[in-house]
């Protein structure tokens, strides 16, 4: 539990976030490939999720880091710090509900525009679109379930 109490920027660069970016990445693209190909796993999409995540990511790190005047992203997963979100606040709870679904929104964004640029030449528009969607609203349920969990820890 040790691990919880720190910023996700540090969390992130240990192998511990590694490994938690990777299963989310996996569930994208089990996700991604039984959308758009009925199958669990497909390498080319597995590359598609990992590149636009790590997109996707590269742009949340810059935004965290604008919105708190360098600080590496305190925002992102409030549960590693009891110094970030205050889960006893109820508007510590609505700004966090607040920024996960705008995080959301971006994240379908930027990652559904990359996956397109990848895939375009298999899948229409709408397709990879829905696929990003399930995939990001699949990850975002287990991230919130995780935090909702961690929280009352």
């Amino acid at each position: 539990m040790q691990l919880l109490n720190v910023s996700f920027g540090i969390f992130a660069f240990m192998p511990q976030g590694w490994l938690f970016m990777l299963l989310i990445i996996l569930l994208e693209s089990c996700v991604m490939s039984q959308v758009l190909l009925k199958q669990w796993l497909n390498n080319g999409i597995f590359t598609s999720a990992l590149a636009s995540n790590l997109a996707s990511g590269i742009v949340g790190f810059v935004i965290s880091m604008i919105l708190t005047g360098g600080w590496w992203l305190v925002i992102w997963f409030p549960w590693v710090s009891s110094n970030e979100v205050n889960v006893h606040n109820p508007k510590a709870i609505l700004g966090l509900v607040i920024y996960y679904f705008v995080a959301l929104v971006l994240s379908v964004f930027i990652e559904w525009g990359l996956n397109h640029l990848i895939l375009k030449k298999k899948f229409t528009a709408r397709n990879i679109l829905r696929a990003t969607l399930l995939a990001n609203a699949a990850s975002y349920l287990l991230g919130a379930v995780l935090i909702t969990i961690l929280c009352l820890i």
